[in-house]
């Protein structure tokens, strides 16, 4: 397995947005949706991802309804004050929920926008968020209003960018005519290509970075995802059509065939998974920074050493031919949740 040993390289988010690592940490799976996750284990591997060099911590406030947003902020009390001080968030809101830890709609209408950007603070111990999104388009609200509102919240200080969330191309241009967009964050990986026809060109096209998420499609692809693993009744990939029967089977057999490729490298199949994603930036500028969902420290050792595996022009074409475009079998959620994404309308 490659492990990393040099630092952390950076790659700036856009035109207008921060500099960040090349590789950021998603924090979601610390809260919800994954099953049980070891709140110490946690805050120790956000702790080596800062000490590692990563700047970028991801979070949304729904996130075990404000639990996430709590331990991050422990984190960051917690961690030496050169890491807590490069420490950049961001922050998804606008998620509605129940008591009963369900979804009902999105809200982001721009008295809400602050209201949520108000709790976020509170909960992270902060006097700025460092890049705000809504997680998915209120259908009742025109997106000018929403990211206006973050705009306002840009230039009272509370807010240093203005980020997007699984928007489509023309979501992405009408936002980006009323405020500068440092990224969209959206689903990004060798089994989630949609957004490379129009989403990704747009982007490049307005200097607008990505950050990407599922890079390792909620471990589906991370090469440790056994074919009879029997999950946790609060996991939430016991719903996703890609995690069900036939379709599990089928998209193991795409991770047996990068496998092959990835020992050939001498790096694991989640290190070439995520290799794959950075190649696809550093094409075009280095516009494209993976989110690792990594919960525990030797799943982070292994994400960080995605940085030294080089993919070629012959390890590339390799890739594609053993994980096509369009190759996953099943959606990448429910037809329920496919519904809010603005990105696959």
């Amino acid at each position: 397995m490659t492990t990393n040993q040099s630092p952390v390289p950076t790659r700036p988010l856009g035109t207008t947005g921060p500099r960040v690592s090349a590789l950021g940490l998603g924090c979601m799976g610390m809260s919800a949706l994954y099953g049980e996750a070891d709140r110490a284990e946690s805050i120790a591997t956000i702790h080596a991802a800062l000490d590692a060099g990563v700047t970028l911590l991801d979070t949304g406030d729904f996130y075990g309804m404000g639990h996430n947003e709590l331990l991050i902020a422990e984190a960051l009390r917690t961690a030496p004050a050169s890491a807590r001080e490069q420490a950049l968030t961001s922050v998804k809101f606008g998620a509605l929920r129940t008591v009963e830890g369900g979804f009902s709609g999105y809200d982001g209408r721009p008295d809400a926008v602050k209201n949520f950007a108000a709790y976020s603070l509170q909960r992270l111990g902060l006097d700025h968020i460092d890049i705000y999104r809504i997680a998915r388009v209120d259908p009742d609200v025109p997106i000018e209003e929403t990211v206006g509102a973050i705009a306002e919240l840009v230039e009272a200080g509370h807010v240093r960018h203005v980020g997007l969330s699984e928007v489509g191309a023309d979501t992405l241009r009408r936002a980006a005519a009323v405020t500068p967009v440092s990224d969209l964050q959206i689903e990004y990986s060798l089994i989630s290509r949609s957004i490379e026809k129009e989403i990704l060109p747009a982007a490049r096209e307005l200097g607008i970075g990505v950050t990407a998420y599922g890079v390792l499609s909620r471990g589906l692809i991370s090469g440790h995802f056994a074919r009879d693993r029997e999950l946790a009744a609060n996991d939430f990939r016991g719903m996703s059509p890609r995690f069900q029967g036939e379709n599990l089977q089928r998209n193991l057999d795409l991770v047996d065939r990068l496998r092959v490729i990835a020992e050939a490298k001498g790096a694991t199949v989640a290190q070439t998974a995520v290799a794959w994603v950075l190649a696809q930036g550093e094409r075009q500028g280095a516009d494209i920074v993976p989110l690792v969902g990594a919960r525990r420290r030797d799943r982070l050792a292994e994400a960080l050493g995605a940085l030294d595996v080089r993919l070629d022009a012959a390890d590339l074409a390799a890739i594609e031919e053993a994980v096509p475009a369009g190759a996953a079998a099943g959606e990448r959620y429910p037809e329920s949740q496919m519904a809010h994404l603005d990105s696959e309308r």
